[in-house]
């Protein structure tokens, strides 16, 4: 037994101790300076109430390392099923917060069951993924793994979450790559984002891109077909989105989308780019070495909306500078690398998948939250992994980080149960 815990790999939970102070720390200045003055609750709850939760975590992350690797394979569907319950349950009988219906209450417990669902939806692909025989990749068994990731984002879409059920789109293309997916079928699902974004940023850059990218295809595959796919999906989805904006979304919702080009103009400066316009002048009036603890102006005075939360990187970015924020941005490239690191270690598809899905969920609430409090993508309400204020986030998080640990831990015993 104690050399089984020789396996245990100390990079990875430190690195997350780590983050998990970065957090707390924010959450303190966010909530425990003159700043909680401006707000209509108490929000010096909210540390305390991370404290509780990191309690759970850590008995949660103990139990984890106890448990076999036939435990996690034989859960897989169950704990799926049981958060597909969980979603259709807050969607029925949930309560409301921020205008998304996604939120239990269990006595003085609240439960935001879409954080949740993000474990059983990378248990249940890992288990498909690992129970394929043979062993190779093919459209139809492609559109099964999307299937899985759909449903339950697609419940998380009813319940007017839109920026949680972003995360599950962005899982996509991360499980059909480390399932085995033709990168030409990759790229071809991944080219239509990039040009939607570039579509509503500038659309000459989106015309370029679909230009760019079926030249691309073109010399990579020498198919005619699938260039003219190409076409069709990259220039569709550009179109789309210019019919979108002009033609089909009220006012309201085009300056929500658009608001993130240039928070500061005019039309936005006051309502929705608001946030951002404030998160960008504390990430830059912290200079290089930052204001120092509970010293940020920005922060302190309040100017800066949900800081323990969507946009706690701009209290690092004010009080610990462009130093502490590249810190910050190491840890978590740490993290992702060891994380597809120990997946290799294992050698198993249920483990690779298990640390892909992992790397990937927390690498789409980096690149979002971080995007968002820079003004390089809309505000759609997407925490920081493990450093933003939330218990289920926390709670989500920890768990896949505990499962990849535990199974890493025990990695030789894969083979017993028949890869």
């Amino acid at each position: 037994m104690r050399k089984r815990y020789t396996n245990l790999d100390p990079v990875t939970l430190l690195t997350w101790i780590a983050l998990v102070v970065v957090g707390l720390s924010a959450i303190y200045s966010a909530t425990h300076g003159p700043s909680s003055e401006f707000y209509q609750f108490n929000p010096r709850q909210n540390f305390g109430n991370q404290i509780t939760w990191l309690g759970i975590c850590l008995a949660g992350m103990a139990v984890a390392l106890l448990l076999p690797v036939r435990f996690f394979q034989q859960m897989a569907f169950p704990v799926y099923g049981g958060t597909l319950l969980l979603l259709v349950a807050a969607l029925l009988f949930g309560r409301e917060v921020n205008g998304a219906k996604s939120w239990l209450y269990i006595g003085p417990m609240s439960l935001q069951v879409s954080e949740l669902a993000k474990v059983g939806t990378v248990l249940a692909v890992a288990q498909v993924v690992g129970m394929r025989r043979p062993k190779t990749m093919d459209l139809r068994f492609a559109f099964i793994l999307v299937g899985i990731i759909m449903l339950p984002a697609s419940l998380i879409i009813l319940q007017n979450d839109t920026g949680t059920a972003l995360v599950f789109f962005g899982l996509v293309p991360i499980v059909l790559f480390w399932s085995g997916l033709d990168l030409n079928l990759l790229l071809l699902m991944i080219a239509p984002a990039v040009a939607g974004y570039f579509a509503i940023v500038s659309m000459p850059t989106a015309i370029l891109f679909v230009v760019l990218f079926v030249g691309f295809m073109w010399w990579r595959t020498r198919d005619r077909r699938i260039s003219m796919v190409s076409a069709l999906m990259t220039g569709g989805v550009v179109a789309l989105a210019n019919v979108a904006i002009t033609m089909v979304l009220s006012d309201y919702q085009v300056q929500r989308i658009l608001s993130f080009t240039d928070p500061g103009a005019e039309q936005f400066r006051q309502n929705v780019g608001f946030h951002q316009v404030n998160s960008m002048a504390a990430i830059g009036s912290g200079g290089w070495f930052g204001k120092g603890f509970l010293q940020g102006t920005q922060t302190q005075g309040g100017y800066v909306f949900e800081q323990s939360t969507d946009f706690v990187f701009s209290v690092i970015g004010e009080e610990w500078g462009f130093l502490g924020s590249v810190v910050v941005l190491f840890l978590f490239a740490v993290l992702l690398i060891r994380l597809l690191q120990l997946g290799a270690n294992m050698k198993h598809p249920f483990g690779v998948l298990i640390a892909a899905g992992a790397s990937g969920i927390y690498l789409v609430h980096i690149f979002i939250n971080i995007g968002m409090a820079t003004s390089l993508l809309p505000v759609i309400g997407i925490p920081l992994p493990f450093i933003s204020y939330g218990g289920s986030a926390l709670l989500a998080n920890s768990a896949l980080l505990a499962i990849v640990l535990s199974l890493h831990l025990r990695r030789d015993d894969f083979s017993i149960y028949g890869y």
